[in-house]
């Protein structure tokens, strides 16, 4: 696709009007509504101010490129504006900016589009290129600018083999050292590849051997590999946004801005040449095991799952409690204490919140894996999960444990399905992500949940069984047994097992099974949080800010509070958090406590059958078994150092 497919007369305007930033993007922006390109100019807007929000757009040299990846663009669109006397767009090198670009990118936009978008950026890089576009005294010739610039550089036609970054890499080895870069801003439509640009551009000037690798909108391209990185004197880092880093361990290494690698080019690639790099130490404790092919390992795949998810889990878990303010059985329209407010809440937070939890977690687990084609199979095998037991008289599937596998399988699935497609045509380039990649993805890994997940959903019932024939036996050990299974598997099927027994002891007014549940799948999130406070020098930075949030996901009844704990040293944090949610369902079957109350933690101890003293046994049972496991993760646990 061509730079002039997107930029057209109708959202070129020769002599901008406006004489503020916000009046170009206002300008602009009409321009692009005017031509029939946006659903909704609003939010397009404001996706372009926090854009704008996260680092300024004008990189200089009299250049300003707003730009946004938006939901409220129906077709991707290149508006263009100039003022020859200069307009303040907080530009990085201070001065006025004459050309500006706003690049409207929709939220569908194929490899294609992209590409081109990209392209254009890397164009602005050639002052000539510059000066003739500002000279230009038509529509017409603007756009001859461009189409001379696409010919003299991609050919009278689209190269069928330009598939590969779209910023050249330098050739000449005048200095003898070997260079690495890596450029990415958050949209990874335009300063990606400007900066890409400019570096080889300069590399090649001065004589430098130099490989950018982008992280860009379509992907990474023109990626490290394992030997280049062994190779190399220096590497820069010039990104707004996360990349993999733990690559980089042990090599001279140039952290910066994206937009520096733009404005302040020669003196990254002489600091790379003069060997004035400090020398990167990844933190171990952190890593996602180095793999470039997985591009950062099962880790780094599974936190992206989980930190996409924990906003569902928490929205969804406080919201449920707080319905409880109006009674147990408030969101019961049967029932004489229903109240519609508290229904409300209950739906949102369990019926849609809760519901989409498994589903988002597998989503970005496979798009981890396989970048975003990945996203849409990972969402489907998620939800195949939670909703496809094939067993009879049982619903909801193998939950959280089906969740982890469907996001694993659909991102390697959506590789193998990228691998499959990769020797296509170029002119069947666009039909990869939005025909070839999801219909295949999806097709595959949903065949292969559907057969797998009937086996997973028998483990579950099995557990139940199990316990549900444990009723007769002495009750201390029955609350041993289920505090543990809530904090084996944090949210999986074993704990789901255990929670469903306690929801089925309600229905037979049995109510000590409820209340054990939930004191123990309250222990994990609160115990972790209370280690990372007592045991500073054992938990990474991260992991002390998590602890500050396990603080409240525990006291809401959230287990799955402590998955990122988990996650990264579950050898020593899962037998922590058995020992102390084992010890609070004991005591909790000890002091013979009842509740009612399916869900709310903290915001429901008011249900505690009995006295006052109950409740405050029960914060007892809490509290103890919240210490126990801090204590055990802290003695279990190595400090940060000796362990690296």
């Amino acid at each position: 696709m061509r730079i002039t497919d997107l930029l057209t007369k109708d959202t070129i305007a020769m002599d901008l009007r406006a004489a503020t930033k916000t009046a170009v993007i206002d300008e602009l922006i009409n321009q692009l509504d005017g031509a029939g390109t946006l659903n909704d100019r609003e939010v397009f807007k404001q996706n372009i101010l926090t854009r704008e929000g996260q680092s300024t757009t004008g990189i200089g040299e009299g250049i300003a490129i707003p730009h946004a990846k938006s939901a409220a663009v129906k077709f991707p669109a290149i508006a263009f504006g100039r003022s020859l006397e200069g307009i303040d767009f907080d530009s990085m090198d201070g001065q006025p900016a004459n050309l500006f670009f706003m690049i409207a990118a929709s939220e569908g936009a194929n490899d294609a589009h992209l590409e081109a978008l990209s392209r254009l950026a890397t164009f602005l890089m050639d002052e000539k290129f510059r000066e003739r576009i500002l000279a230009a005294a038509t529509k017409e010739e603007v756009l001859k600018a461009v189409s001379d610039k696409e010919t003299e550089v991609d050919g009278p036609e689209e190269d069928p083999t330009s598939q590969g970054d779209p910023a050249p890499q330098g050739e000449t080895a005048g200095t003898g050292k070997k260079v690495l870069a890596v450029t990415a801003c958050p949209t990874g439509i335009a300063h990606t590849y400007m900066a890409a640009e400019k570096l080889n551009e300069r590399a090649k000037e001065l004589g430098i051997a130099l490989k950018v690798e982008t992280n860009g909108s379509s992907g990474v391209k023109n990626r490290l590999t394992d030997a280049d990185i062994a190779e190399a004197d220096a590497i820069i880092v010039a990104a707004d946004t996360k990349v993999d880093m733990a690559r980089f361990d042990g090599k001279p290494v140039i952290q910066t801005a994206v937009g520096k690698a733009i404005y302040e080019t020669d003196n990254l690639l002489n600091r790379a040449v003069t060997n004035d790099a400090p020398v990167y130490k990844h933190d171990k404790s952190k890593d996602e095991a180095s793999d470039s092919d997985s591009k950062g390992g099962f880790y780094k795949h599974l936190m992206n799952g989980v930190s996409n998810m924990l906003p569902f889990v928490v929205g969804g878990g406080i919201l449920i409690a707080i319905s409880f303010f109006w009674g147990i059985n408030a969101n019961d329209p049967t029932h004489p204490d229903y109240n519609e407010f508290a229904a409300m809440l209950n739906t949102i937070g369990g019926g849609n919140a809760f519901f989409l939890m498994v589903p988002v977690l597998a989503g970005f687990i496979a798009m981890s894996i396989a970048d975003r084609p990945g996203f849409a199979p990972g969402m489907i095998g998620g939800l195949i999960a939670i909703t496809v037991s094939g067993v009879d008289e049982v619903s909801g599937g193998s939950g959280f444990l089906g969740g982890l596998i469907a996001g694993f399988l659909a991102g390697y699935v959506t590789l193998l399905v990228k691998k499959a497609f990769s020797g296509l045509p170029n002119a069947l380039e666009g039909l990869k992500p939005v025909l070839f990649y999801p219909v295949f993805s999806i097709a595959i890994t949903g065949i292969i949940m559907m057969l797998v997940n009937p086996q997973l959903t028998s483990v579950y019932t099995g557990i139940s069984s199990f316990l549900e024939s444990l009723g007769g036996t002495n009750l201390i050990l029955v609350g041993l047994l289920l505090g543990g299974m809530m904090a084996v598997d944090m949210g999986g099927p074993v704990n789901k097992a255990a929670y469903t027994f306690g929801i089925a002891m309600l229905d037979a007014e049995n109510f000590n099974f409820m209340a054990t549940v939930m004191a123990a799948g309250m222990v994990p999130p609160l115990g972790m949080a209370i280690a990372t406070t007592l045991f500073k020098k054992k938990f990474t930075k991260p992991e002390r800010e998590a602890g500050k949030t396990a603080y409240v996901l525990g006291a809401c009844f959230i287990t799955e509070g402590v998955i990122p704990f988990a996650a990264a040293d579950p050898a020593r944090v899962i037998p922590a958090s058995v020992a102390g949610a084992a010890t609070t369902g004991a005591l909790v079957m000890l002091f013979d406590i009842g509740l009612r109350a399916p869900h709310g933690g903290i915001f429901v101890m008011g249900f505690v059958e009995g006295s006052a003293m109950n409740i405050l046994l029960y914060a007892v049972a809490i509290i103890a078994g919240a210490v126990v496991t801090a204590v055990a993760a802290g003695l279990l646990k190595k400090n940060i150092a000796a362990a690296a």
